[in-house]
């Protein structure tokens, strides 16, 4: 088993005689039916200002314009962008050109930009330098009276084509500026926050009315509200005092706050030196943007929003844009189902994930083996069967039989009979993982004394009988459980007579190859693979192996009872019942799920995920068939908390509702669009607590989001406090299996 980790937190469209045991396909019923509409979908897009240049993708400030352009204010200057363009444009060179902090756009759409010089401002097109405030000038601000300059020699009004000095005692070290929309200011420093007007000026730095007087960013929400962010979070206050606060335990993704902005929406973009938090007003939950996903650098600067209601973050490392398009989930499984087609299948019909030679440059794609290359098209098999199964497209029928050739194949290429491989490459490649390789007596001696199990296999990759391909053994037990699943699906939802009888032939060698092997799957050096094993005599009473005997028991009896029914052989029937009546192999399943927390992984989940179909529908006596049904209830009650649509419409298809539909839906939305495997450290967010089970695991996080944490695949635990490869791009199959199963569970209706 290749071991990922387990986190402790924690109807019908169309019906075919042949597909009842299947599992349930509950009758139409819109109460328990998400019907797809519309959804904001976000995505992200990076924008650097110069190659290999500090100064100018050191951005301090950022605001879009109304023709389309954005513009930004950098350490070494300001800079355009064009609607449309990538590239962007020096606004103020020559002599003139120097360091910029803030810009500002008037109620004419003129732009004002405040750089180390002075005050300059972009009309028709012409750059005109506006004489009257000392430089250095540190903030812009339009209001209805005029447009605000300050910086540390003064404040001034520029109203009626002049320019006025303000005769307001505040703090020089001015960060950020408000209007209050009544003819003053609200001024924030580094020692407290101002309030300014014609009368007088008050100040805020007291304990009593701010978290801290370190202000950086401050904005209105929907009720008039202020937000106002420095060291330690937010401070909300009304006209009159503090009414709320926003701190680390509340959301706040890192208590350095740098800026402050309400969104159209409503929900407030709070800026921080390590990422963004949003939150809805007066609601608890809230939503975290963080890492090169989302972000080219998790230092925020300032925030601002489009005519479209797309954020533009200015950050210490170049400018994000997080934008946002209506998507339905439909729209969503086309966009990764193209996306999977033409990126993640290799000959002759592998889905897997890719590798990126340049990691995170998704133009340097390259096909890529991976260890578990048949289990992730087995999932795709499956995908493709729930597909053809609800929409009856040939397409997916004709995919689904690549698949499975693939999977055929993987036995065939090995010459064993009934040993199969875990991939194949083109015997051309060079390079693969895990490659080739010899032991010296001391490295064997370490790998032992490390694990006593370790098989130290020195040829791993074998050449075919007609030199074209490589195949991989030491085939894992997770290889076979994830075919199994694909297999049945497959079975009984698209295979007709000819290919069923195909599959039994196909599963049955792997079958007796086991048999044969006292239930061990032995390679070609006459040994059991590292993880393949389900023997009585081991799994039993070898001490070392007791970490696997339950899972491993569950499985044996899952692939014995598939392949009794596909073949109707009484020897498949016979072991199966030995198995349980004399070795224990159910009472060893039973424990399952309160096994030694050190023994569980997360993928463990849906390994047993796998097994439950089988189990559940082709068991005859009712005696097991409760006891099976039992273990799924405990199953999905220990598991149904994660949120996976995976998980829950999996437990739909075998008990007939819609248990945890919401969530389903909610993951399937939340789900980013991005496959690359950006690196990914929650570990530093002061919002989340990181802990560690007693369990063989990573650091790792409380429950969030899809789109806060790694690339996804069922076998990794999601949770994880730091992860993240981005020389990969995962394959969206984790995605489009569950909604599939959504679609043909009726559970997703495609009606508009």
């Amino acid at each position: 088993m290749n071991k990922a980790i387990f986190f402790l937190f924690y109807i019908p469209i169309l019906t075919f005689s042949q597909n009842k045991s299947i599992g349930h396909k509950p009758s139409v019923n819109l109460g328990t039916t998400y019907v797809d509409k519309p959804f904001v979908q976000e995505y992200h897009e990076a924008f650097m200002v110069a190659d290999n240049s500090e100064g100018p993708n050191n951005v301090r400030a950022i605001q879009p314009h109304m023709d389309g352009s954005v513009w930004i204010a950098t350490k070494s200057g300001i800079y355009q962008k064009e609607d449309g363009s990538r590239e962007w444009k020096i606004v103020i060179a020559g002599d003139n050109q120097g360091p910029a902090y803030d810009v500002e756009i008037d109620k004419d759409q003129n732009v004002w930009m405040a750089t180390w010089n002075g005050v300059y401002r972009s009309g028709t097109g012409d750059i005109q330098k506006m004489e009257g405030p000392k430089p250095p000038i540190a903030k812009l601000v339009s209001t209805k009276e005029g447009v605000y300059a300050l910086g540390p020699y003064g404040i001034w009004l520029y109203q009626d084509r002049k320019w006025s000095k303000k005769d307001y005692s505040t703090a020089s070290s001015i960060r950020t500026v408000l209007s209050d929309h009544n003819g003053g200011l609200w001024i924030g420093t580094d020692v407290g926050l101002y309030h300014c007007n014609a009368e007088k000026t008050t100040a805020y730095q007291g304990n009593e009315d701010l978290i801290s007087a370190y202000v950086r960013g401050m904005d209105f929400d929907q009720k008039g509200n202020l937000w106002i962010g420095g060291l330690g979070g937010v401070s909300i206050r009304d006209k009159i005092e503090k009414i709320g606060e926003k701190r680390p335990e509340d959301g706040i993704v890192n208590a350095n706050v740098t800026t402050v902005a309400k969104g159209p929406d409503g929900k407030m973009w709070v800026g921080t030196q390590y990422g963004i938090t949003r939150f809805v007003p007066g609601e608890k939950e809230y939503s975290v943007r963080l890492g090169r996903r989302w972000l080219v650098s998790n230092e925020v600067r300032d925030i601002a929003f489009d005519q479209q209601g797309n954020a533009w973050v200015a950050t210490a490392n170049g400018v994000s844009a997080i934008k946002n398009r209506q998507m339905t989930l439909e729209d969503k499984a086309d966009f990764f189902y193209d996306k999977l087609i033409r990126r993640h299948v290799r000959e002759p019909w592998i889905i897997a994930r890719s590798k990126l030679v340049v990691p995170g440059d998704t133009t340097t794609i390259q096909p890529e083996d991976d260890d578990n290359d048949g289990e992730f098209t087995s999932n795709y098999l499956a995908m493709e069967s729930f597909r053809y199964a609800t929409t009856q497209n040939p397409e997916a029928r004709l995919r689904a039989k690549k698949a499975f050739d693939f999977l055929h194949f993987l036995r065939e290429v090995t010459g064993v009979d009934g040993f199969f491989a875990r991939t194949i490459i083109p015997a051309t490649w060079e390079q693969s993982h895990d490659m080739n390789r010899t032991y010296t007596e001391r490295e064997l001696a370490d790998e032992i004394i490390d694990n006593p199990r370790q098989k130290p296999v020195e040829k791993r990759w074998h050449v075919s009988k007609d030199g074209k391909w490589k195949w991989k053994g030491d085939t894992s037990s997770d290889e076979i459980s994830g075919h199994l699943f694909g297999y049945y699906c497959y079975y009984n939802l698209v295979a007709d007579a000819k290919e069923k009888k195909r599959i039994a032939d196909h599963f049955s060698k792997i079958m007796d190859h086991l048999i044969k092997n006292d239930f061990n799957l032995v390679d070609v050096d006459g040994t059991h693979t590292k993880w393949g094993v389900w023997s009585p005599d081991i799994l039993n009473h070898n001490p070392d192996w007791a970490p696997e005997r339950a899972l491993n028991s569950l499985e044996l009896l899952a692939f014995l009872k598939f392949a009794h029914h596909i073949t109707q052989k009484d020897r498949y029937q016979k072991e199966y019942l030995k198995l349980i009546e004399e070795e224990g192999y159910l009472d060893n399943a039973k424990t399952l799920h309160n096994t030694n927390p050190s023994w569980e992984t997360y993928f463990d989940i849906f390994l047993s995920l796998y097994m439950y179909p089988t189990l559940i529908n082709y068991e005859e006596d009712p005696v097991l068939k409760r006891e099976y049904q039992a273990h799924l209830e405990q199953w999905f009650n220990k598991h149904k908390r994660a949120k996976s649509p995976m998980i829950n419409f999996t437990y739909n298809l075998l008990t007939g509702g819609s248990d945890e539909l919401d969530s389903s839906i909610g993951f399937l939305k939340d789900a980013p669009l991005d496959l690359v495997d950006w690196n990914n450290d929650n570990a530093q967010r002061e919002d989340l607590k990181v802990v560690r089970q007693p369990i063989l695991e990573e650091l790792q996080t409380g429950l969030r989001p899809p789109s806060e944490y790694r690339t996804m695949r069922w076998d990794q635990n999601p949770y994880v406090a730091v992860s993240g490869d981005p020389a990969q791009e995962k394959e969206p199959v984790y995605w489009l299996l569950p909604y599939w199963m959504g679609r043909y569970l009726n559970l997703i209706s495609a009606q508009k």
